[in-house]
């Protein structure tokens, strides 16, 4: 394994997850010991020279409406970046993790991004929206670095310089509509649309038209909301109106705790009219009275509940730092698996190089998560997910009622919705199909 000259030994003086959480410094050290991109020039570890720590930026909101599920992804990353650390580092150096806050706000993601890649990050982790996701896009693509993105979104998107770890479609959405149109699931025939108003409920929700065209399913309904939307009571009273039975949900962030209000308020039953959300976690639902919640359904690859001794253990190693009450969902898994990746990654590349990381993600590698094997799949960077429909218990977590019988592999394009649409970047890239309008 390369190691590079005069390599100094691990930084004693590196901040803890819980030194930079009591101190503030996980989202302020932008300014800090500024590393110039030129030092990486002629490094074959792709580091800088005589660097006693490797520096990497972690990218999650910890204001603002999407909070609420990303400041718990930024303290798995923490846990695991500490864990590293205590056992020796990576290739022998320390992981100096940053965590600026971009407040959810999409314009402040790419200049979050550009800071931490000018101050040495060999590469970022998070974001959470496809709007911050598609905003950092043009930044790693540009500096190539790589960006490891944890949460599950719409597809019909591909790079070299993003990890993707959560589910698209074929993986989520699309297996919840097969099963909630059959006899178990109900043989839902009227679904109302709803979402928050940016490209994943909207591209998502396109995907869901195409797939249930010729089916005899009725979209009585489709909406959109803005992130910070906190009147639900007007959707909520034409849910009811238009019959329908069922309430495809794509709302994102503490939006949902509105949502999940309304509903109750209305005295809508989710026995007849389920809410069956995408993007909800145990973090948002104990956010919210069980009562709101309790019988509504969640689509999701990970719940808390999911009984493996190493979902038990990477529980109980997290709650001894960061506390017994803390729950864990479905971003947070992914979030662990991948920089647990990163780290087979880099040491089996002997670099923290990009393209040297690149190569062996190309090579097919995989991770055994709290949740199941991850697998990062070589010809579109998309991981491969179980899939796992929940029913939410009174006490706020998830039973679940139907899962996949393994991973399921990750199609970005699927051809309903964008045909002739593929990726394989094992043999030259994206190939292009016919060309789509997303409606709306």
């Amino acid at each position: 394994m390369p190691v590079p000259p005069d390599t100094q030994p691990l930084n004693r003086g590196a901040v803890t997850r819980r030194e930079a959480l009591r101190s503030g410094v996980a989202a302020t050290l932008a300014a800090a010991r500024v590393l110039a991109p030129s030092l990486f020039v002629g490094c074959s570890l792709g580091i800088p020279p005589r660097a006693p720590t490797v520096r990497i930026g972690l990218l999650h909101s910890q204001t603002g409406p999407l909070a609420i599920g990303s400041t718990s992804l930024r303290d798995v990353e923490l846990d695991a970046v500490e864990r590293f650390n205590a056992a020796g580092g990576i290739l022998g150096f320390s992981i100096d993790p940053r965590a600026p806050d971009p407040r959810s706000r999409t314009d402040l993601f790419p200049k979050r991004a550009t800071t931490l890649l000018d101050d040495g990050a060999v590469a970022l982790f998070g974001c959470w929206s496809s709007a911050s996701r598609k905003a950092v896009l043009p930044i790693v693509e540009e500096r190539d670095s790589l960006l490891f993105y944890p949460v599950q979104y719409e597809g019909n998107e591909s790079s070299r310089n993003v990890i993707y770890g959560g589910q698209v479609p074929n993986q989520q959405v699309l297996p919840a509509l097969d099963w909630l149109r059959s006899g178990p699931g109900g043989e839902r025939k009227k679904f109302f649309l709803l979402g928050s108003d940016y490209v994943y409920p909207r591209t998502t929700n396109f995907i869901v038209r195409k797939w249930l065209a010729g089916t005899g399913v009725e979209i009585v309904g489709e909406e959109y909301f803005s992130l910070d939307s906190k009147d639900f009571a007007p959707v909520v009273a034409r849910i009811r109106e238009r019959g329908a039975d069922c309430i495809l949900n794509t709302v994102n962030g503490s939006g949902n705790i509105a949502l999940f209000a309304a509903l109750a308020e209305a005295g809508i039953d989710p026995a007849k009219v389920p809410l069956v959300s995408t993007s909800v976690s145990e973090d948002d639902l104990r956010s919210m009275p069980a009562a709101h919640s309790a019988g509504h359904w969640v689509l999701s690859s990970y719940f808390q509940t999911v009984d493996t001794p190493a979902n038990a253990a990477w529980m109980a190693g997290f709650r001894s730092e960061f506390g017994e009450d803390r729950v864990f969902g479905d971003s947070m898994e992914a979030a662990w698996c991948l920089i647990n990746l990163w780290k087979v990654a880099v040491e089996q590349a002997g670099s923290f190089s990009t393209e040297a990381v690149r190569q062996v993600f190309a090579a097919g590698i995989g991770f055994d998560g709290p949740g199941g094997r991850m697998t990062i799949d070589p010809a579109t960077q998309h991981a491969t997910k179980h899939f796992r429909l929940g029913r939410v218990r009174p006490d706020r977590l998830c039973d679940v009622v139907v899962s996949s019988d393994g991973p399921l592999a990750p199609d970005p394009y699927p051809q309903v919705a964008f045909p002739g649409w593929k990726c394989d970047w094992t043999k030259g890239g994206l190939q292009p199909g016919q060309e789509v309008s997303i409606d709306g």
